[in-house]
């Protein structure tokens, strides 16, 4: 048989940017107008606009957001709760009266949930026909949105936690210094707030766009 006078080569390695190449039969005995056909249509594919593995980026930065801020909720809730503990024996009056190192610890943890679920929320998944519409820009923003709320957690919560254990402790021994605990309490906080605010802007700053430019 002979072989047709046209053939098709179709480019599976990008499925959001399929294309078919045609060339002759006449070409097709020349192994580098082949090769170059092939690198033409997967041009897209080397741009890397919407890669296979954008999505694992983003759910990293969904799961690094929760994880580390629930470690530094953690922290921060255990150290104060074991000053508040050692206290209560002897004073079990001013407990509840010093259990706010461990309330504005617990709230970190919030904050790692809020950006876990907008950034899980913004993930697309892969289609059926394996098209993929997840840029690897947003997969690089939603990950610095995760790291960036997450870290700043884990931060606040270890200050929270030293501050806290040390602060009600000293309350316990002078009541004058309930102020300069919390002040020092809602500057610890804080860390943890501007992580939220600064991943909030970039988990919103994505691009939708799998075309690759044209020159």
């Amino acid at each position: 048989r002979q072989l047709e006078s046209r053939l098709t080569v179709m480019c599976f390695a990008c499925p959001s940017h399929r294309q078919r190449v045609e060339f002759s039969y006449q070409n097709l005995l020349s192994p580098v107008n082949c090769i170059l056909a092939a690198e033409v249509a997967a041009m897209p594919v080397d741009l890397g606009l919407c890669p296979v593995y954008a999505p694992m980026l983003g759910f990293m930065g969904a799961a690094g957001a929760l994880i580390f801020s629930c470690v530094g909720s953690a922290y921060g809730t255990g150290k104060a709760a074991m000053g508040i503990s050692s206290i209560g024996v002897a004073k079990p009056e001013i407990v509840m009266k010093n259990i706010i190192p461990v309330v504005m610890a617990g709230v970190l943890g919030i904050y790692g949930l809020i950006i876990a679920v907008i950034i899980g929320n913004s993930v697309q998944a892969i289609s059926a026909a394996g098209v993929v519409s997840y840029s690897s820009y947003s997969g690089f923003a939603h990950l610095s949105a995760g790291l960036t709320c997450g870290f700043s957690g884990l931060a606040a919560g270890i200050a929270i936690g030293i501050a806290g254990d040390a602060g009600v402790r000293a309350v316990s021994q002078q009541p004058k210094v309930y102020v300069g605990m919390v002040l020092i309490l809602i500057f610890a906080e804080a860390l943890g707030l501007y992580g939220l605010i600064i991943g909030l802007i970039m988990a919103s700053n994505v691009s939708e766009s799998c075309e690759p430019p044209s020159f």
